[in-house]
């Protein structure tokens, strides 16, 4: 096993499991303890794990919000084909809001060339993708930009967008549950993920298996607010069942 695949298998197991120990990992891969600890120290330079006596705990657990960089490979196979499956929800042409995150920037990338349409967004690196566009329009949200997200954020951003009406909103994803729907760490990232939703006919969420089945800070909507979820095949059958009976039909990437 090379070691980018040694370091998403630990990913996966830190995730799973809430933690990993250096002795298990060493004899679940095969490998010496030395390999693992120089893992968990590649893992924790990434952002993704926090190193502990013994092991390491993934930074979801401690409550971390990881900037853009530090996300940018984290299920990144998986981000590319739930933005390829989210193209089936574009409209021929009209009017697009894009959140801010590391799955809708891909999304961006993808947009197709054939047809004109408007693209809302407050997000920086979304923003830099369409701008070059020839037949895409676009309309930057002002505000205060948040350094880990990138993207604006407080009154003028809420007030810019109660000002539109779009015709499908694609919204970035940090934490999901049945029971809490859709959660952020950021409050004021919240408020701004909250009034996408509401100025636009519809929602489609774009969220891989790591953001399923667990809670953050700051609330952002119910799931009977989504009209589509994209994921991708990870994810638990049971909790994808669990979410299309709360409302929004699940696309499985």
């Amino acid at each position: 096993m090379y070691a980018p695949e040694r370091h998403q298998a630990i990913l996966g197991v830190a995730r799973e499991a809430g933690r990993v120990e250096v002795n298990a990992l060493a004899e679940r891969l095969d490998v010496t303890p030395e390999t693992i600890r120089r893992d968990l120290t590649v893992l924790e330079r990434r952002g993704v794990l926090r190193r502990v006596h013994g092991g390491a705990i993934p930074v979801e657990r401690l409550g971390a919000e990881l900037a853009v960089p530090e996300r940018q490979d984290v299920a990144g196979a998986e981000k590319d084909r739930i933005a390829k499956t989210a193209l089936a929800e574009l409209p021929d042409g009209g009017t697009l809001l894009v959140d801010a995150g590391t799955t809708t920037a891909r999304f961006a990338e993808l947009l197709p060339t054939d047809r004109e349409l408007v693209v809302v967004t407050h997000a920086l690196p979304i923003a830099q993708i369409v701008a070059s566009r020839p037949n895409l329009t676009l309309h930057l949200v002002g505000g205060t930009v948040r350094g880990r997200t990138l993207a604006a954020v407080g009154g003028w951003a809420e007030r810019a967008l109660a000002d539109v009406f779009a015709d499908v909103c694609f919204l970035g994803a940090n934490a999901l549950t049945v029971e809490h729907g859709l959660t952020t760490p950021d409050l004021a990232e919240a408020a701004v993920k909250r009034a996408l939703i509401s100025s636009a006919r519809r929602t489609v969420v774009l969220a891989d298996h790591t953001k399923f089945g667990r809670d953050d800070f700051a609330h952002v909507a119910h799931l009977e607010a989504v009209d589509t979820v994209i994921t991708d095949t990870a994810t638990d059958p049971d909790i994808v069942s669990d979410v299309e009976a709360a409302g929004p039909r699940v696309v499985r990437a």
